[in-house]
């Protein structure tokens, strides 16, 4: 059996669109984590327990480099009554922001 070259590139298109869902899910579980985290630390309830992929883009890094901008959604709550929305920014595969809709304390 012979590959010819758009065989190939078929096989490394599929190869790179895995590799990309990938690293996606990699990078979805550190904000997953991070969100948690930081719910914990401001005495928030995560709701749902997930994080959802809101925006993808490129941006630059500290060193000028092109990388993957994603920002996460999470919903959370701070009297168990209403669901705020959050969201987390990455850059590449460090966190960039977390924030949160303003929100009751909880008295």
């Amino acid at each position: 059996m012979y590959l010819e070259l758009i065989d190939l590139f078929w096989l490394m298109l599929i190869a790179s669109v895995v590799l990309f869902w990938y690293r996606g899910l990699a990078v979805r579980e550190r904000a997953l984590v991070a969100v948690r985290k930081h719910c914990d630390e401001m005495n928030l309830q995560l709701l749902d327990q997930t994080v959802a992929l809101r925006s993808l883009w490129l941006g630059r890094n500290t060193q000028g480099r092109l990388s993957l901008r994603r920002r996460y959604g999470f919903e959370f709550t701070s009297t168990g009554d209403e669901r705020y929305q959050g969201q987390i920014s990455f850059l590449g595969n460090k966190v960039e922001t977390i924030q949160t809709d303003a929100h009751r304390l909880n008295s």
